[in-house]
């Protein structure tokens, strides 16, 4: 019982497409270590507890919404004004927190830049004179010596 030749070609391209598949993944001779058997085992049971879990609270929260949805609407012109003004007063207080907080940064701004700036006073003291003494000269030019 001789293999053909075409069923021999056909066997050796299988084992070289084979072979080169396990190139590709090199790791798939061998079987999962221990710990990964042992996370595999622990993490299962974990997974399928808070799937069950995770609908259970959706199936209690969607029947609690049904049952008070009609306590909503009967008591909605009590309670929607009610929810704009905690809203407001909730949006007042961040509000008033943002500006403090603004307000603090810019003061702390200003403390570092004069702080900086007190370094190079003497400098801009001197230009500034020199910008009086320019514009008084001019004033005296346009305005003439007064009598």
């Amino acid at each position: 019982m001789a293999d053909d030749p075409p069923q021999v070609q056909l066997r050796q391209q299988r084992q070289h497409v084979t072979e080169r598949m396990k190139d590709m993944f090199p790791d798939s001779d061998r079987s999962p270590s221990t710990s990964q058997v042992v996370a595999v085992i622990t993490l299962f049971p974990i997974g399928g507890i808070l799937l069950t879990l995770a609908g259970f609270i959706l199936t209690v929260t969607v029947i609690g919404l049904a049952l008070t949805t009609p306590l909503f609407v009967i008591f909605s012109p009590v309670l929607v004004p009610a929810a704009i003004a905690i809203g407001l007063a909730v949006m007042g207080f961040l509000t008033s927190g943002a500006f403090g907080l603004t307000a603090l940064s810019a003061l702390s701004w200003i403390i570092n830049y004069l702080r900086g700036a007190s370094a190079r006073m003497p400098e801009h003291l001197d230009y500034a004179k020199r910008r009086m003494q320019e514009a008084a000269g001019h004033v005296d030019q346009r305005c003439g010596p007064e009598d």
